[in-house]
């Protein structure tokens, strides 16, 4: 498979650290070099080795951590596990172990993409208390978003108000000053909550809760440069969203939240009986990932309260440009009896606040003497702007490794199967088919 750091890097540059005031102001750029497994620019077969180095680190953010472990992180089961930790920022049980899953997952969702046409997409889908509306999880069209409209009906400027004394300063430590004044005079009940404070990509302004409002005259004066991605193709709700977090960070404290995945074009047939059906195994990986709380497919909790005859998803007779059966709804999620059934499989995650805040914390020490904690560093007062990325990868892995063994069956399953496809008939003997699957 041709395969370059291009096919790579884009979903690294929307994890990464940094990217705006609703995250973390470490600055690290993950730029990945694929070391081993290609040559000039295709695939070998052999391992793929990618490189992705750390460029912005401070252990010493973490020296009040040594004798105190962090409330809500994995320090202490770590420590009573192993009899050691990581002590710079958690090791394997810090968000920084996502990113070999970020990269490997760009290149299974590559061959997906060619071999099946499949899409795998994420959203943010709620902040603390704020919940995009339900009829927005799709486009408008009924289709399924896009990662391009996910991205950009989800990017906001942030606009400040120069009445108030804000203006763009040549002086980076000066602008710091001016945008931290601004910023409690944004959080200040006194504000007009009607007052501009965000502008979408069509130049849209919307107050902070979302709703659209005039355009200040001046509004090049008003716009701070400051871009959020929030990741939420719902545009009022991402500008709610971002108040909240700003709130939150005012406070020295994080906040959780929802993600909503979506695999489409999927092959029927993808998942095993019993132990490693394709929902069982997404959970598993979904659940293998930090800060992650819960997760569910298709109409999850809220289907338990509907009836069978509503629940249901009827079958459509097939027309003559296709074989294969249709369903009219998808309450299931995109599967049957834990086989992809060829609907979309849908899914949504929950993700906790981060554990590691500077807020003050009455807790203990290792030993058992009651200490307080309030951490220093530079940790995301809300990971969610960054978790689709990782929702993505995992769930392209979980596709890929179900496709393959799928794949071994090309000889013996009927043709109803989605794999039967025009490439693979013209692609090679069964033998070779054999030769791959052994």
């Amino acid at each position: 498979m041709e395969l370059s750091e291009a096919d790579i890097q884009p979903q690294l540059t929307r994890r990464r650290p940094g990217q705006s005031k609703l995250t973390t102001p470490r600055d690290e750029k993950d730029t990945v070099t694929i070391m081993s497994g290609c040559e000039r620019g295709v695939t070998l077969g052999t391992p793929i080795a990618l490189f992705v180095p750390n460029e912005n680190v401070r252990p010493g953010d973490y020296k009040e951590m040594a004798k105190v472990p962090r409330p809500g992180h994995a320090d202490y089961t770590y420590q009573c596990k192993y009899g050691t930790r990581a002590s710079s920022g958690g090791g394997r049980s810090s968000a920084r172990e996502t990113i070999g899953r970020v990269a490997a997952g760009a290149i299974a969702e590559k061959w997906l993409r060619q071999q099946f046409k499949t899409e795998v997409t994420a959203f943010v889908s709620a902040i603390g208390s704020v919940e995009m509306p339900e009829e927005s999880a799709c486009h408008p069209s009924g289709r399924v978003w896009t990662r391009q409209e996910i991205d950009d009906q989800g990017k906001l400027v942030i606009l400040r108000n120069p009445i108030t004394g804000w203006k763009k300063c040549e002086d980076a430590a000066e602008q710091k000053q001016v945008d931290a004044k601004y910023e409690d005079h944004f959080l200040d009940e006194k504000t007009d909550a009607a007052e501009p404070a965000y502008m979408d990509i069509n130049m849209v302004v919307y107050d902070r809760k979302g709703n659209v409002v005039d355009s200040p005259a001046n509004v090049k004066d008003w716009n701070s440069g400051d871009l959020l991605h929030v990741r939420c193709p719902h545009t009022p709700s991402a500008c709610e969203m971002s108040s909240v977090v700003r709130t939150v960070k005012a406070d020295s404290d994080s906040i959780g939240g929802v993600v909503r995945g979506v695999c489409s074009n999927m092959p029927i047939g993808l998942g095993e009986p019993c132990f490693d059906k394709l929902p069982a195994l997404m959970a598993h990986a979904m659940m293998s990932l930090p800060a992650t709380k819960g997760f569910e497919f298709g109409s999850g909790f809220g289907g338990t309260v509907l009836r069978g005859s509503q629940h249901n998803d009827m079958f459509e007779a097939h027309g003559e440009e296709t074989q294969f059966l249709r369903t009219k709804t998808n309450h299931a999620g995109g599967t049957l009896g834990g086989i992809s059934n060829g609907h979309d499989f849908t899914y949504k995650v929950a993700i906790k606040p981060v554990s590691t805040i500077g807020r003050l914390q009455e807790t203990a020490t290792f030993d058992g003497k009651q200490s307080s904690l309030e951490a220093k560093g530079r940790h995301d007062p809300c990971v969610l702007p960054r978790t689709p990325p990782l929702l993505e990868a995992m769930a392209a892995l979980v596709l890929a490794d179900l496709a393959l063994i799928q794949m071994t069956r090309a000889d013996t399953t009927p043709p109803l199967c989605s794999f039967a496809s025009e490439k693979q008939k013209e692609g090679g003997s069964s033998k070779k088919r054999a030769r791959v699957a052994e």
